[in-house]
Protein backbone atom coordinates (compact mmCIF):
# COMPACT_ATOMS: atom_id res chain seq x y z
CA UNK A 1 0.00 0.00 0.00
CA UNK A 2 1.53 3.37 -0.99
CA UNK A 3 2.60 5.68 1.81
CA UNK A 4 0.67 8.92 1.97
CA UNK A 5 2.82 12.02 2.24
CA UNK A 6 1.13 14.28 4.81
CA UNK A 7 2.38 17.11 6.96
CA UNK A 8 2.76 14.60 9.81
CA UNK A 9 4.88 12.17 7.80
CA UNK A 10 7.08 14.97 6.52
CA UNK A 11 7.54 16.24 10.08
CA UNK A 12 8.59 12.74 11.11
CA UNK A 13 11.00 12.64 8.18
CA UNK A 14 12.40 16.03 9.25
CA UNK A 15 12.91 14.69 12.78
CA UNK A 16 14.76 11.66 11.40
CA UNK A 17 16.94 13.92 9.24
CA UNK A 18 17.69 16.06 12.30
CA UNK A 19 18.75 12.93 14.18
CA UNK A 20 21.05 11.94 11.31
CA UNK A 21 22.43 15.48 11.30
CA UNK A 22 23.42 15.28 14.95
CA UNK A 23 24.75 11.75 14.52
CA UNK A 24 27.00 13.01 11.73
CA UNK A 25 28.38 15.71 14.03
CA UNK A 26 28.98 13.29 16.91
CA UNK A 27 30.77 10.86 14.59
CA UNK A 28 32.93 13.60 13.07
CA UNK A 29 33.81 15.15 16.43
CA UNK A 30 34.14 12.21 18.82
CA UNK A 31 34.24 8.79 17.11
CA UNK A 32 37.81 7.80 16.28
CA UNK A 33 37.30 5.65 13.16
CA UNK A 34 34.94 8.23 11.67
CA UNK A 35 37.46 11.02 12.33
CA UNK A 36 40.20 8.96 10.73
CA UNK A 37 38.07 8.25 7.66
CA UNK A 38 37.24 11.97 7.45
CA UNK A 39 40.93 12.78 7.22
CA UNK A 40 41.74 9.99 4.77
CA UNK A 41 38.99 11.09 2.38
CA UNK A 42 40.08 14.71 2.63
CA UNK A 43 43.71 13.84 1.87
CA UNK A 44 42.53 11.99 -1.24
CA UNK A 45 40.60 15.04 -2.46
CA UNK A 46 43.49 17.38 -1.72
CA UNK A 47 45.90 15.09 -3.53
CA UNK A 48 43.71 15.20 -6.65
CA UNK A 49 44.05 19.00 -6.62
CA UNK A 50 47.83 18.65 -6.85
CA UNK A 51 47.71 17.14 -10.33
CA UNK A 52 46.79 18.49 -13.74
CA UNK A 53 46.02 22.09 -12.76
CA UNK A 54 42.85 21.19 -10.88
CA UNK A 55 43.18 23.93 -8.26
CA UNK A 56 42.29 26.94 -10.48
CA UNK A 57 39.19 25.13 -11.79
CA UNK A 58 38.20 24.04 -8.28
CA UNK A 59 38.55 27.65 -7.08
CA UNK A 60 36.12 28.85 -9.74
CA UNK A 61 33.53 26.14 -9.10
CA UNK A 62 33.66 26.34 -5.30
CA UNK A 63 33.26 30.13 -5.42
CA UNK A 64 29.82 29.70 -7.05
CA UNK A 65 28.43 29.27 -3.54
CA UNK A 66 30.25 32.25 -2.05
CA UNK A 67 27.74 34.78 -0.66
CA UNK A 68 27.83 37.35 -3.48
CA UNK A 69 27.62 34.95 -6.47
CA UNK A 70 25.00 32.91 -4.61
CA UNK A 71 22.74 35.93 -4.19
CA UNK A 72 22.85 36.51 -7.94
CA UNK A 73 21.06 33.23 -8.74
CA UNK A 74 19.47 31.92 -5.53
CA UNK A 75 16.31 33.93 -6.23
CA UNK A 76 15.65 32.09 -9.52
CA UNK A 77 13.55 29.23 -7.98
CA UNK A 78 11.42 31.83 -6.20
CA UNK A 79 10.80 33.65 -9.48
CA UNK A 80 9.98 30.39 -11.29
CA UNK A 81 7.44 29.44 -8.62
CA UNK A 82 5.81 32.88 -8.85
CA UNK A 83 5.64 32.70 -12.66
CA UNK A 84 3.96 29.31 -12.32
CA UNK A 85 1.31 30.88 -10.08
CA UNK A 86 2.47 29.18 -6.87
CA UNK A 87 3.07 31.95 -4.33
CA UNK A 88 3.04 29.56 -1.36
CA UNK A 89 5.73 27.45 -2.98
CA UNK A 90 7.72 30.63 -3.62
CA UNK A 91 7.38 31.56 0.06
CA UNK A 92 8.41 28.04 1.12
CA UNK A 93 11.48 28.24 -1.12
CA UNK A 94 12.47 31.56 0.43
CA UNK A 95 12.12 30.03 3.89
CA UNK A 96 14.28 27.04 2.90
CA UNK A 97 17.05 29.19 1.43
CA UNK A 98 17.13 31.59 4.36
CA UNK A 99 16.51 29.06 7.13
CA UNK A 100 19.04 26.48 5.95
CA UNK A 101 21.87 28.93 5.42
CA UNK A 102 21.25 30.84 8.66
CA UNK A 103 21.02 27.56 10.60
CA UNK A 104 24.41 26.45 9.29
CA UNK A 105 26.06 29.71 10.29
CA UNK A 106 24.52 29.44 13.78
CA UNK A 107 25.58 25.81 14.21
CA UNK A 108 29.19 26.45 13.17
CA UNK A 109 30.27 28.33 16.33
CA UNK A 110 27.88 26.45 18.61
CA UNK A 111 29.25 23.03 17.65
CA UNK A 112 32.84 24.05 16.92
CA UNK A 113 35.20 21.21 17.73
CA UNK A 114 38.91 20.98 16.83
CA UNK A 115 40.08 17.94 14.92
CA UNK A 116 43.87 18.30 15.23
CA UNK A 117 44.79 14.73 14.35
CA UNK A 118 43.31 15.31 10.89
CA UNK A 119 45.93 17.95 10.11
CA UNK A 120 47.04 17.42 6.53
CA UNK A 121 50.63 16.38 5.99
CA UNK A 122 52.54 14.53 3.26
CA UNK A 123 51.03 11.81 1.11
CA UNK A 124 52.71 9.33 -1.24
CA UNK A 125 51.75 11.74 -4.04
CA UNK A 126 53.51 14.78 -2.61
CA UNK A 127 53.21 17.55 -0.05
CA UNK A 128 49.77 18.84 0.83
CA UNK A 129 48.31 21.52 3.07
CA UNK A 130 50.26 22.18 6.25
CA UNK A 131 47.59 24.14 8.13
CA UNK A 132 44.53 22.89 9.93
CA UNK A 133 40.88 23.54 9.08
CA UNK A 134 39.14 25.75 11.62
CA UNK A 135 37.22 24.20 14.50
CA UNK A 136 33.98 25.86 13.32
CA UNK A 137 33.86 24.08 9.98
CA UNK A 138 30.82 21.84 10.57
CA UNK A 139 28.43 21.96 8.77
CA UNK A 140 29.70 23.36 5.50
CA UNK A 141 28.08 26.61 4.44
CA UNK A 142 28.93 25.95 0.78
CA UNK A 143 27.37 22.46 0.90
CA UNK A 144 24.26 23.87 2.60
CA UNK A 145 23.95 26.61 0.00
CA UNK A 146 24.42 24.22 -2.92
CA UNK A 147 21.97 21.57 -1.70
CA UNK A 148 19.30 24.02 -0.55
CA UNK A 149 19.42 25.68 -3.97
CA UNK A 150 19.13 22.33 -5.75
CA UNK A 151 16.18 21.16 -3.64
CA UNK A 152 14.43 24.49 -4.13
CA UNK A 153 15.01 24.29 -7.88
CA UNK A 154 13.35 20.86 -7.90
CA UNK A 155 10.37 22.23 -5.95
CA UNK A 156 9.98 25.19 -8.30
CA UNK A 157 10.42 23.37 -11.61
CA UNK A 158 7.46 22.23 -13.73
CA UNK A 159 6.71 18.52 -13.51
CA UNK A 160 8.14 17.64 -16.93
CA UNK A 161 11.36 19.54 -16.32
CA UNK A 162 12.08 18.13 -12.87
CA UNK A 163 14.06 15.04 -13.98
CA UNK A 164 16.49 17.28 -15.83
CA UNK A 165 16.65 19.74 -12.93
CA UNK A 166 17.49 16.84 -10.61
CA UNK A 167 20.34 15.63 -12.83
CA UNK A 168 21.79 19.10 -13.39
CA UNK A 169 21.32 20.04 -9.73
CA UNK A 170 23.08 16.92 -8.46
CA UNK A 171 26.02 17.61 -10.78
CA UNK A 172 26.14 21.21 -9.52
CA UNK A 173 26.10 20.24 -5.84
CA UNK A 174 28.69 17.49 -6.28
CA UNK A 175 30.97 19.73 -8.36
CA UNK A 176 30.89 22.49 -5.73
CA UNK A 177 31.53 20.07 -2.85
CA UNK A 178 34.28 18.13 -4.60
CA UNK A 179 35.94 21.44 -5.46
CA UNK A 180 36.12 22.85 -1.94
CA UNK A 181 37.18 19.46 -0.59
CA UNK A 182 40.00 19.40 -3.13
CA UNK A 183 40.99 22.87 -1.91
CA UNK A 184 41.07 21.67 1.70
CA UNK A 185 38.35 24.03 2.97
CA UNK A 186 36.23 21.40 4.72
CA UNK A 187 36.05 17.80 5.85
CA UNK A 188 33.70 15.36 4.07
CA UNK A 189 31.52 15.17 7.21
CA UNK A 190 30.99 18.93 6.87
CA UNK A 191 29.47 18.26 3.44
CA UNK A 192 27.04 15.66 4.76
CA UNK A 193 26.10 18.06 7.57
CA UNK A 194 25.32 20.80 5.06
CA UNK A 195 23.25 18.43 2.93
CA UNK A 196 21.21 17.36 5.96
CA UNK A 197 20.57 20.93 7.12
CA UNK A 198 19.12 21.71 3.68
CA UNK A 199 17.07 18.51 3.80
CA UNK A 200 15.57 19.29 7.21
CA UNK A 201 14.42 22.73 6.12
CA UNK A 202 13.02 21.38 2.85
CA UNK A 203 10.96 18.76 4.71
CA UNK A 204 9.69 21.37 7.17
CA UNK A 205 8.65 23.63 4.29
CA UNK A 206 6.84 20.79 2.50
CA UNK A 207 5.09 19.90 5.76
CA UNK A 208 3.84 23.48 6.03
CA UNK A 209 2.64 23.47 2.42
CA UNK A 210 0.71 20.24 2.94
CA UNK A 211 -0.82 21.56 6.17
CA UNK A 212 -2.01 24.93 4.85
CA UNK A 213 -3.33 23.43 1.63
CA UNK A 214 -4.94 20.45 3.40
CA UNK A 215 -3.30 18.12 0.91
CA UNK A 216 -2.06 14.56 0.87
CA UNK A 217 0.33 13.24 -1.73
CA UNK A 218 -0.05 9.58 -2.61
CA UNK A 219 2.65 8.18 -4.86
CA UNK A 220 0.93 7.06 -8.05
CA UNK A 221 1.65 3.79 -9.79
CA UNK A 222 4.32 4.45 -12.40
CA UNK A 223 4.62 2.78 -15.77
CA UNK A 224 8.05 1.84 -17.05
CA UNK A 225 7.91 4.71 -19.54
CA UNK A 226 7.15 7.21 -16.80
CA UNK A 227 9.88 5.84 -14.56
CA UNK A 228 12.37 6.17 -17.40
CA UNK A 229 11.27 9.76 -18.02
CA UNK A 230 11.72 10.61 -14.34
CA UNK A 231 14.89 8.64 -13.60
CA UNK A 232 16.46 8.61 -17.08
CA UNK A 233 18.44 11.88 -16.77
CA UNK A 234 19.83 10.83 -13.38
CA UNK A 235 20.74 7.40 -14.73
CA UNK A 236 22.49 8.97 -17.71
CA UNK A 237 24.40 11.28 -15.35
CA UNK A 238 25.65 8.30 -13.35
CA UNK A 239 26.51 6.43 -16.55
CA UNK A 240 28.46 9.45 -17.81
CA UNK A 241 30.48 9.58 -14.59
CA UNK A 242 31.25 5.86 -14.85
CA UNK A 243 32.33 6.18 -18.50
CA UNK A 244 34.56 9.14 -17.64
CA UNK A 245 36.17 7.17 -14.81
CA UNK A 246 36.77 4.23 -17.16
CA UNK A 247 38.37 6.47 -19.77
CA UNK A 248 40.71 7.92 -17.16
CA UNK A 249 41.55 4.42 -15.95
CA UNK A 250 42.30 3.28 -19.52
CA UNK A 251 44.47 6.34 -20.18
CA UNK A 252 46.57 5.93 -17.01
CA UNK A 253 45.91 2.47 -15.61
CA UNK A 254 48.98 2.21 -13.38
CA UNK A 255 48.48 5.66 -11.79
CA UNK A 256 44.77 5.02 -11.24
CA UNK A 257 45.34 1.62 -9.62
CA UNK A 258 48.05 3.03 -7.36
CA UNK A 259 45.86 5.95 -6.33
CA UNK A 260 42.85 3.71 -5.67
CA UNK A 261 44.86 1.35 -3.48
CA UNK A 262 46.37 4.22 -1.52
CA UNK A 263 43.11 6.13 -1.11
CA UNK A 264 40.40 3.52 -0.57
CA UNK A 265 38.60 5.76 1.94
CA UNK A 266 38.62 8.61 -0.57
CA UNK A 267 37.08 6.45 -3.30
CA UNK A 268 34.30 5.37 -0.94
CA UNK A 269 33.73 8.85 0.48
CA UNK A 270 33.57 10.51 -2.94
CA UNK A 271 31.04 7.91 -4.08
CA UNK A 272 28.90 8.42 -0.97
CA UNK A 273 28.81 12.21 -1.38
CA UNK A 274 27.78 11.87 -5.01
CA UNK A 275 25.14 9.25 -4.22
CA UNK A 276 23.65 11.28 -1.36
CA UNK A 277 23.37 14.42 -3.50
CA UNK A 278 21.62 12.53 -6.29
CA UNK A 279 19.39 10.57 -3.89
CA UNK A 280 18.16 13.69 -2.06
CA UNK A 281 17.20 15.50 -5.26
CA UNK A 282 15.65 12.38 -6.82
CA UNK A 283 13.73 11.51 -3.66
CA UNK A 284 12.19 14.98 -3.55
CA UNK A 285 11.20 14.74 -7.21
CA UNK A 286 9.49 11.38 -6.69
CA UNK A 287 7.71 12.50 -3.51
CA UNK A 288 6.36 15.88 -4.63
CA UNK A 289 4.37 15.96 -7.85
CA UNK A 290 2.44 19.19 -8.24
Amino acid sequence: MPVRLTYRTTLIAAAIATGLLMLTWVAAAYIGPARQADGSILIGFFDVAGHGGVKPIADQIASLCDPIPYLLYAWIPILVALLRGRPRVALAIGVILLGANVTTHVLKPLLAHPRPELLLGNTPFGAVKDTTIGAASWPSGHATAAMSFVLCAVLAAPQRARPFVVAAGAVFAVAVCYSFLALGWHYPSDVLGGFLVATVWTLLAISWLLAVEHRELTPATRSRARLWHELGPSALTVLGAVVLALLIALARPHAVVTFARTHEAFMLGASVIGAVALALATGLMLAVRR
